[in-house]
């Protein structure tokens, strides 16, 4: 809280000290002009000149406040990212000092040995969520195979199915493709796996007590399928809805979730590396939201 109010006041240093820097030189301008009205040449050149300083003022504090903003997005992905290794690095060490110094039982055992995986699985998805973020946002091509999107979204349920311990019926999950149809995209498997893993994940996240996500595998146009994730949690904004795909964006309000806030923006670079797009909807805060990833079917030979 310190940190952020020593950046609040920075930002309003800088546009202070731009007004004033503006206010200025508008005075200094003004005067010129007085005493020097009948010379058209230097009047010429000192409103030149004053457009001028005044463009590069409000140039200059512009950047030295989105710089502001910046590196504030940086210690907050820094801090989540800090938070999110050292924590299950914490617990582990815990359980390993406590399995060396104490006779366990089998039970135990066995209970801290689940913790601990569970804290190994959590350090491995902070891991891969920075890794993958760098990767989708570069340019570089990768191999592509065909991936079957129905099959792979079921995977990713059964896997955060067993990841939160959910009880049945909390992921409803419904292919509506018609019999037949595969549902075959061309792309990097690993990548389509994450961004919806991501969605799936933050719908879950994002949930009120009672989770409940509807996955969704739709045929949208002839050559386009669709992947439509739908919750009933907190919901969001219509004006944070554009910057939620922001690289480090958090949504604002009292529930805090671990994570580093990458998730969406990796779902929105996949989408973008694959010829689609990501499209985010909610009717407000308490009113659920719905993410629905557009892909391009592969083209039948």
């Amino acid at each position: 809280m310190e940190l952020q109010g020593h950046r609040k006041v920075s930002v309003i240093f800088w546009i202070a000290l731009g007004t004033c820097l503006v206010a200025l030189a508008a005075a200094l301008n003004i005067s010129w002009v007085v005493v020097n009205w009948r010379t058209g040449v230097l009047l010429f050149i000192g409103a030149v000149s004053f457009l001028l300083l005044i463009g590069g003022v409000v140039l200059n504090t512009t950047f030295l406040v989105r710089e502001i903003r910046r590196n504030e997005k940086h210690d907050a992905f820094i801090n989540a990212v800090t938070h999110e290794l050292k924590t299950p690095v914490a617990s582990l060490r815990l359980y390993l000092q406590t399995l060396q110094s104490r006779d366990l039982d089998r039970t135990q055992q066995q209970e801290f040995y689940k913790t601990m995986l569970k804290d190994m699985n959590r350090l491995q998805s902070t891991i891969e969520q920075v890794l993958l973020a760098g990767a989708a946002g570069s340019t570089s091509k990768h191999q592509h195979t065909q991936v079957d999107i129905p099959e792979m979204v079921r995977n990713c349920v059964e896997a955060l199915e067993r990841s939160y311990n959910l009880p049945p019926g909390v992921l409803l999950y419904k292919n509506t493709l018609p019999d037949g149809e595969k549902g075959i995209v061309i792309g990097n498997s690993e990548e389509l796996r994450a961004a919806v893993s991501n969605l799936i994940d933050n719908s879950i996240k994002y949930s009120d007590d009672q989770v409940c996500v509807r996955i969704e595998i739709i045929k949208i146009e002839a050559s386009r399928i669709a992947i439509r994730v739908q919750d009933n949690g907190i919901g969001i904004d219509q004006a944070e809805l554009k910057q939620v795909f922001r690289r480090f964006y958090r949504i604002h309000g009292k529930l805090r979730t671990k994570g580093t806030g990458l998730g969406l923006y990796i779902v929105r670079s996949v989408a973008k590396k694959h010829s689609g797009k990501v499209l985010g909807e909610s009717e407000g805060r308490g009113r659920g939201s719905t993410f629905t990833i557009e892909l391009p079917l592969a083209v039948s030979v």
